[in-house]
């Protein structure tokens, strides 16, 4: 099975792959076939983070900067390539992201509705009305 390489710009407001692929900018309109990610890495990974779309987008950046760890700059004769700016790029957003999941996850979740309780501090609970003769509200 060989790995393939869509992107349909229309989808783009709707989470899945090609959203992913325009977020983090894994596409070339020139070039159709030059990406980083598969459809399928990209839909695996969506699927194993259904709850965190930025854990999804983390997890792949993270693969990424696997693969671009092992490429030097090079020199031959008047042509240059520096690749290692490519994963300082990438790994700038791999610590955004990172911490922006983190702080993410350390937000508890809400409770769901069927459990919440009517509140326990009511205005007026402090209130001492004994000995008062006028304007006594009626025991709750």
């Amino acid at each position: 099975m060989s790995a393939t390489f869509t992107y349909e710009p229309a989808l783009i407001g709707q989470p899945g792959k090609d959203r992913m692929r325009f977020e983090l900018g894994d596409f070339m309109v020139d070039e159709p076939n030059e990406r980083y990610l598969s459809d399928e890495e990209i839909e695996a990974i969506i699927a194993a983070h259904p709850a965190s779309w930025k854990r999804a987008k983390l997890a792949l950046v993270e693969s990424l900067l696997h693969r671009f760890a092992y490429e030097v700059d090079t020199k031959s004769g008047p042509v240059s390539w520096s690749l290692s700016q490519r994963y300082k790029a990438w790994k700038a957003l791999r610590d955004e992201l990172k911490q922006e999941a983190e702080g993410e996850d350390s937000i508890p979740p809400a409770p769901p509705i069927a459990h919440i309780r009517p509140p326990y501090f009511f205005e007026g609970m402090h209130d001492n009305w004994k000995g008062l003769t006028r304007n006594v509200p009626p025991p709750r």
